[in-house]
């Protein structure tokens, strides 16, 4: 599953031989399929060239990674995250995400990859508080996170269970503006960082999610060999799809276990749910109640 630059959803496809392709995925749209064999290791991506799994290996169906251990320690090793790129020339970002009400985090991304880190977040709403080099930029992250109270990292079904109910986008905005003035405030800031002005980017319609949000009945979080997906793509987030489905509701598809397995194209014919014309036939699992707090 990724973002692209223009804001649409698409499904990133690799044949050995055949190269890399994407196929944007439009709202109002089938999408059907059946997942066959198991599950394999991706591999390592970088700069653009792939080095296969050296092992071949198997991996979980309900893995939210498409590696085994030994290709993510190489991943992560030769990641921003990783903090191994201290003479990284590119600039950066430092921004405060909105996921909702009262859930915000700090982060940093590259200023060459725009808006895309957000969006592959789910972050509903954004606004960018600074630019600067990477170990300054990085600083600052630390200490926004320290004064603001504001986590790094937000687990994901975090994220989604808040996703069925929005505020409206004007409330949205407030939040992150009083967000922008007390970071604003703060002493402490690296010389080399440009202070940003607030200025808020709200997802909501580029997910297709409206102002009220879509609730979701239970999310798809395995693939099985032999089992099939079958909706019609009625909103995207970070790595969701969001499908309404045969016998009225829908489901959230993680994007994140479709990695590493084939799918074959199913047709119109195809996609029945096991007795309950649903037109999914692996697990599905029900989504947690929203708490009245962060803990």
């Amino acid at each position: 599953m990724r973002w692209q630059a223009e804001g649409r959803p698409a499904l990133g496809w690799y044949g050995p031989g055949r190269g890399q392709r994407e196929s944007v995925v439009a709202y109002g749209s089938a999408l059907a399929f059946r997942a066959r064999g198991e599950r394999r290791c991706l591999g390592v991506w970088r700069g653009g060239r792939w080095t296969p799994c050296p092992a071949g290996a198997t991996v979980a169906g309900r893995a939210t990674r498409g590696q085994c251990e030994e290709c993510a320690r190489v991943d992560r090793a030769h990641s921003v995250a990783a903090d191994t790129f201290a003479d990284d020339p590119r600039p950066y970002h430092v921004y405060v995400a909105w996921f909702g009400p009262g859930l915000v985090k700090v982060g940093i991304t590259g200023v060459a990859r725009g808006g895309a880190r957000l969006l592959e977040q789910g972050a509903v709403a954004y606004c960018r508080l600074g630019r600067g080099p990477l170990m300054a930029a990085r600083r600052t992250e630390e200490l926004l996170r320290v004064a603001l109270g504001v986590p790094d990292r937000i687990p994901y079904a975090r994220k989604r269970a808040l996703r069925a109910r929005l505020p409206e986008r004007a409330e949205r905005a407030r939040e992150l503006a009083e967000l922008h003035r007390r970071a604003s405030g703060l002493g402490g800031w690296p010389d080399s960082l440009e202070r940003l002005p607030c200025d808020v980017v709200d997802h909501a319609e580029v997910f297709g999610l409206g102002d009220g949000g879509v609730d979701v009945a239970g999310v798809v979080g395995e693939l099985v060999d032999g089992g099939v997906v079958a909706g019609t793509l009625v909103a995207a987030a970070g790595p969701d799809l969001h499908l309404a489905v045969r016998g009225g509701g829908s489901v959230v598809l993680d994007g994140r276990v479709l990695s590493g397995w084939r799918l074959e194209a199913l047709d119109g014919g195809e996609g029945e749910g096991s007795g309950s014309g649903s037109g999914v036939t692996v697990p599905v699992r029900a989504i947690p109640a929203v708490q009245g707090g962060l803990f």
